[in-house]
């Protein structure tokens, strides 16, 4: 075998390609839709409302996947109750419940003996602890995923280009959103073991930017988004095997470098098809 690629001859390097695989599965569906409808900022703040579960869970030595589970849907509940019981616009709602659920997070950790170990699992993940319980746990997730991205496909086209029509078609926008946020929640959570609370973000939404251009419909942009997040993970595992860095920031930073070499592509793309073609003269 080729010494690049010698870490996957180990085992618990060869688990967290795949259960990293299965992560960009869900991302690369979850991502597109979050881009398309302009929802990071949900996405970074569903990842930073899972720490006050996980910091619970943590320090009762409970699992901390489902902390992060029941944390990360009591924060969508808690948006969505704060939106309309407050009167407040979507971002602030957002925005503070964000703050409050951080700050609560990070007041439980602080009060443990292990407050560094489990602050940087928390914020970082740890790919390479993944389990065969874990990678089973990820299938489940790509596969919910997948199928309520294909049932709800038509609603949510018509609910991210115009509420109304959809509305009018029977076809239920806020049930659609309603739909998505739990999508983007079970894609947070499933990606927490992989990059960590703090990195998620970058795992969502830069595969999904990288794979815009080079598409025309939502389905490949998805497939192709799915297949950058399957080599962000393949190259960000290399680089922490072979340069000695974090597991979960490699990969985060492999997909941001897809990202902006898609773009770097695409004005190469525009700068040839804007030159002009050379004049050809005839021989006299």
């Amino acid at each position: 075998m080729l010494p690049l690629l010698e870490p996957f001859t180990a085992d618990f390097v060869l688990r967290a390609l795949v259960g990293g695989a299965l992560v960009a599965v869900v991302c690369g569906v979850v991502g597109t839709w979050v881009v398309i409808r302009g929802m990071a900022f949900l996405g970074e703040a569903l990842g930073h409302g899972m720490l006050p579960g996980v910091a619970v869970a943590s320090v009762l030595g409970l699992p901390t996947l489902a902390g992060a589970a029941v944390s990360a849907v009591a924060m969508s509940v808690l948006i969505g109750w704060v939106q309309r019981r407050g009167r407040l616009s979507y971002d602030t709602s957002i925005g503070l419940l964000f703050v409050a659920m951080l700050s609560l997070g990070i007041i439980i950790v602080s009060h443990s003996r292990s407050f560094a170990t489990d602050a940087t699992v928390m914020l970082f993940g740890d790919i390479l602890a993944i389990t065969p319980a874990d990678l089973w746990l990820l299938v489940g997730a790509a596969a919910i995923t997948i199928a309520v991205a294909a049932g709800f496909h038509r609603r949510f086209v018509a609910a991210a280009f115009d509420q109304r029509i959809a509305a009018t078609l029977h076809l239920r926008p806020h049930l659609a959103q309603v739909v998505l946020v739990g999508l983007v929640t079970l894609a947070v959570v499933s990606s927490y073991q992989a990059v960590g609370s703090l990195l998620v973000v970058g795992l969502l939404l830069a595969p999904a930017v990288a794979a815009a251009p080079w598409t025309s419909s939502i389905a490949t942009r998805m497939a192709l988004a799915t297949a950058i997040g399957v080599l962000a993970v393949f190259a960000g595992l290399l680089a922490s095997w072979h340069l000695g860095t974090a597991a979960g920031a490699s990969i985060a930073a492999a997909a941001i470098a897809l990202a902006a070499l898609s773009g770097i592509g695409v004005r190469m793309v525009d700068v040839v098809r804007r030159a002009p073609l050379p004049q050809i003269t005839a021989l006299s």
